[in-house]
């Protein structure tokens, strides 16, 4: 068995018994297969099931030096190297190649970095303002109850694009979302959300269809993650908001004003989907760097500094 067949069975297995998302498949496949390519230039010859047994760990060290000759950033280099991982302990299982070796190889170390969430009034104005580029009605809704749900609800963009119009609560206004690893979870949407919602579905070309997506592109079909970013784009460079401005920050920006306003980490935690707490602790962060802020802006024997990223991030409690 080759390595590239090795690597289709286990593409194929996780899309039908791990239940992987599509995107996640066809990241995996990225990775395992760039990491063949460079096997076969590295070891002369196409890498057999065996040769991938037999590789030491050297051989990884290579391949990860070669990912950051290329100049690929130490954050994609670790979810690499973590594929990698997952596709070496598939040959474990299934097919016995065991290699020892992929497990001594350390991550590339990751810089923390904090999220750069929007100002309240930043991301009201995206929520409010981006239909207002498109001409016509029904995209006017259309944008404005994504990007109106992203803020509202906290939901990542491709989950928010997932949605289909049966979807929608049609009673008590909580909406299923399924995330990353095909997990679902409970949002709660606001007012606002649903108003914004609802104008956009009575626009609906499709709205007679229960199956359709909930956001169509101008040919009916879903929308692609591209154009929202585009609008967002577009309306950040005309209403002067920071290049950052994206429609994940407004994700970051559900869950710092959440947690600006005095809601529980772990209701937080709920709300975005995150397996781990310790993924959604980073918002503390977030309001610690704040805090730190007002205090060099404003305490006398602080004024005329600026904060260090070290003592934001000392600054987190325990």
């Amino acid at each position: 068995m080759t390595g590239a067949d090795a690597a289709a069975a286990w593409l194929a297995w996780l899309g039908a018994e791990r239940r992987a998302a599509k995107l996640t498949i066809e990241a995996y496949a990225r990775d395992v297969n760039g990491f063949l390519a460079f096997l076969a230039g590295h070891l002369g010859e196409t890498p057999t099931l065996a040769a991938l047994a037999a590789l030491r760990e050297a051989d990884f060290r290579a391949w990860l030096a070669a990912r950051a000759g290329e100049g690929v950033g130490a954050r994609t280099r670790a979810r690499q190297l973590a594929a990698i991982r997952s596709f070496f302990r598939y040959l474990a299982r299934r097919h016995g190649a065991d290699n020892q070796a992929v497990r001594l190889v350390a991550s590339p170390k990751l810089r923390r970095s904090l999220p750069r969430p929007l100002a309240v009034a930043e991301a009201t104005e995206v929520a409010g303002g981006v239909g207002a580029l498109q001409e016509e009605p029904a995209w006017q809704a259309r944008d404005s109850a994504l990007f109106t749900l992203l803020y509202g609800a906290g939901l990542r963009i491709a989950e928010a694009l997932s949605l289909d119009l049966r979807d929608l609560p049609r009673g008590e206004a909580l909406l299923r979302v399924t995330g990353k690893g095909s997990k679902q979870r409970i949002v709660p949407l606001l007012p606002a959300v649903s108003s914004a919602l609802g104008t956009w579905r009575a626009l609906h070309p499709r709205a007679h269809d229960p199956a359709a997506p909930l956001f169509i592109g101008i040919r009916g079909d879903r929308l692609n993650p591209g154009v929202a970013q585009r609008a967002m784009r577009d309306f950040r460079r005309l209403a002067g908001l920071p290049e950052h401005a994206t429609p994940h920050k407004l994700r970051h920006a559900f869950a710092t004003h959440l947690l600006a306003g005095g809601a529980d980490l772990r209701a937080i935690q709920e709300l975005l989907g995150h397996a781990s707490l310790s993924t959604t602790q980073i918002y503390t962060s977030v309001e610690a760097g704040k805090l730190l802020e007002t205090w060099h802006a404003t305490h006398p024997k602080g004024q005329n500094k600026s904060p260090s990223e070290e003592e934001a991030t000392d600054f987190i409690p325990n």
